[in-house]
């Protein structure tokens, strides 16, 4: 008897101890799942040093009521913009979130993979997203000329753009760029294209300039910078020829039309052929006029003195300047004899 008593008591308390436990289970809340996070795109997970990477990524409430979610942007790149932001979402609600990170300094010729996380937590929960990015040094090997630069001017110290300049290295790479508006022009050294050290030939042209060329001594590792002037071309002048070179120039001497009997007894007056010897002419004019008037009044002299002896004899006056010449009328000379007394 004692000993079924003593069972029947054990299975009581066994039925009692399990209700228990299933009712303290009942009283503890069910816990909610983490919320969900995740990584939508970046703009780009391979970049240079020192590159901007864009970021999105977006975040849900698992939680069974309205809940203030908390974001946050973190790992080896450093964050610029929408590095921390907050948000209520209600059950089930999902929102995007944009944050804009900067690739650290690496050695050129090196590479280093780094981290981009994301974290978010709504009520209790957090959440993680992370995206390996991989982070490259410069392209321009140390043992190369980074750039050859320089600007391009006119004698007057103006810039030339739109000029076309040419680049050949010592390695014998040739490079080509325009220079802008204000004259300058840039040409960067590239793994696939390195500039070699040394001697640097450097020409700029244009049309309407003369072709310009400089020699620049480049080093390993530095930027090479020159200057280049163009002279402008010499075009043919389209001014009106000066009076000396019109002087040179043969000009014919227009005759008026004279009438035949005015110039009986007149000597013909000398013809200019050049105006290069129009000074000769008009002096060799005036000294010739100046003898034919001398002569003229000579010969005028001499009929008067011979006319005293003579009948009247008609006289032709004639000009001092040997000009022209119309038909005069006959003058009529009375003489008077030796003794002084006049004929009639």
């Amino acid at each position: 008897m004692t000993t079924r008593l003593g069972a029947r008591w054990a299975g009581a308390a066994g039925l009692i101890a399990l209700a228990g436990a299933t009712l303290a289970v009942s009283a503890t809340p069910v816990a909610a799942a983490p919320p969900a996070i995740r990584i939508e795109s970046v703009s780009s997970d391979n970049v240079k040093s020192g590159g901007t990477v864009r970021v999105r990524f977006r975040v849900t409430n698992n939680e069974r009521g309205t809940e203030r979610a908390f974001v946050a942007v973190s790992g080896g790149l450093r964050c610029t913009k929408g590095c921390s932001a907050t948000k209520d979402l209600g059950p089930g609600e999902s929102a995007s979130f944009d944050a804009t990170v900067v690739a650290p300094k690496v050695s050129a010729g090196e590479e280093s993979g780094l981290n981009l996380a994301v974290t978010v937590r709504i009520g209790l929960q957090t959440g993680f997203a992370h995206k390996m990015i991989l982070v490259r040094g410069s392209e321009a090997p140390s043992s190369a000329v980074t750039q050859v630069s320089g600007r391009v001017r006119d004698a007057d110290g103006k810039a030339v753009g739109n000029a076309t300049v040419a680049v050949r290295d010592s390695a014998g790479h040739s490079y080509q760029a325009t220079s802008d508006g204000s004259g300058k022009f840039s040409i960067r050294s590239s793994d696939s294209k390195p500039i070699a050290p040394g001697s640097i030939t450097v020409a700029a042209g244009k049309d309407g300039y003369r072709t310009a060329r400089v020699t620049a001594r480049g080093v390993a590792g530095s930027a090479a910078t020159v200057r280049l002037i163009l002279a402008p071309v010499a075009t043919p002048s389209t001014t009106p020829p000066s009076p000396t070179a019109e002087a040179s120039s043969p000009v014919v001497a227009e005759e008026e039309p004279v009438a035949e009997d005015s110039l009986a007894g007149v000597a013909p007056p000398a013809t200019v052929k050049t105006a290069g010897d129009e000074g000769g002419g008009l002096l060799l004019a005036t000294i010739v006029g100046g003898l034919l008037v001398a002569a003229g009044l000579g010969a005028l002299a001499l009929v008067l003195i011979r006319r005293r002896k003579s009948p009247v004899v008609p006289v032709a006056p004639v000009s001092p300047g040997g000009g022209r010449f119309a038909d005069a009328p006959t003058a009529l000379l009375r003489t008077v004899p030796p003794d002084g007394r006049p004929t009639r």
